[in-house]
């Protein structure tokens, strides 16, 4: 291979400029011509590419998101717009393609594999709910800035004797809401993998953590649990004269994206993006380069979209153990 590309699509994240970076100077050193696509498979499908060297990378290891821009783009289900989005990059000589991202992400490179086109994949997600791999790049960041958010809340629920609802990322997954709640004391922690508790048995907890004599209580929420933050919340307020805790709502949302990358994710991102492109200009494709027990390996694209990454179960029970 003369010519490769990469992308990052779907949600940002920390880690994925340390990626980027790896890609284009691994690739440089490999004596490959290295392409960013910009805004994810949109650039693909509006021919929006451009050719990078070593210095269009520098600088970019510490800073959050993508310098190259991501999108969500429905659109590259339709066979049709993939093989444009594959014309574009043959017209420019493009031999193989990097793509980072999470769940749909992967599963369009996938698609873009089955037809023919040479494709790795890099998970890129913070909810870490990509199947075949320990972790992805970007989720220590966003659990170290869900647990200084604990952290600070704790401090003010417990100055005037509240209880706190934190409602973290995650769709329908409930890794952040787990590791997070588990690291910072929280109470109780509701993910969507786990059915109930009943609203009465929340409103127990609160109640519970009150009659113990504590200063504050802190539920963690994955934003997919069902029937959601609003119901708890209005449930304990109904009740907050017999519950003897005030109650407060902090939706962390997209500040759970941002911010520097952790040692781990700029290490982690250089890593997968460095093995991507070795393995990619070896010949693999429809792989996934993923962390499995601290090493490196390719983990098939079609086992890692075909189901969520299900939660670990002694964690559950560990941190059923913990309130």
């Amino acid at each position: 291979m003369k010519r490769i590309a990469v992308l990052t699509s779907g949600g940002d994240g920390p880690g994925l400029n340390p990626c980027i970076r790896a890609v284009v100077r691994r690739g440089l050193r490999a004596g490959v011509e290295v392409f960013g696509v910009r805004w994810g498979y949109a650039g693909l499908i509006d021919n929006d590419m451009t050719s990078l060297d070593s210095r269009d990378v520098s600088g970019i290891l510490g800073k959050g998101g993508t310098f190259l821009g991501t999108a969500r783009c429905p659109e590259f289900l339709d066979i049709n717009v993939r093989r444009t989005a594959i014309r574009h990059l043959n017209q420019r000589g493009i031999e193989g393609l990097i793509v980072i991202g999470g769940n749909g992400s992967l599963a369009g490179a996938q698609a873009l594999h089955e037809m023919g086109f040479p494709t790795l994949g890099v998970p890129g997600s913070i909810d870490n709910d990509i199947d075949g791999t320990d972790m992805a790049v970007g989720v220590d960041t966003t659990l170290n800035t869900i647990l200084d958010a604990i952290d600070r809340i704790k401090d003010t629920a417990s100055s005037h004797q509240r209880a706190f609802l934190v409602e973290v990322m995650g769709r329908n997954c409930g890794y952040l809401a787990l590791q997070s709640g588990l690291a910072g004391g929280a109470e109780l922690i509701l993910v969507p993998e786990r059915e109930g508790p009943a609203l009465e048995d929340i409103a127990k907890t609160v109640l519970n953590a009150y009659l113990r004599g504590k200063s504050h209580c802190i539920i963690v929420i994955a934003e997919g649990w069902k029937p959601g933050t609003k119901a708890v919340q209005e449930y304990l307020l109904d009740r907050r004269e017999e519950l003897g805790f005030d109650v407060r709502v902090t939706v962390l949302g997209h500040v759970q994206r941002g911010g520097r990358p952790s040692v781990f994710d700029r290490t982690l991102g250089t890593r997968m993006g460095a093995k991507a492109v070795e393995a990619l200009l070896e010949g693999a494709s429809g792989q996934m380069v993923a962390l499995r027990g601290g090493e490196l390996e390719l983990f098939p694209l079609t086992e890692a979209v075909k189901q969520l990454k299900p939660l670990d179960s002694v964690l559950l029970e560990l941190a059923d153990l913990m309130d």
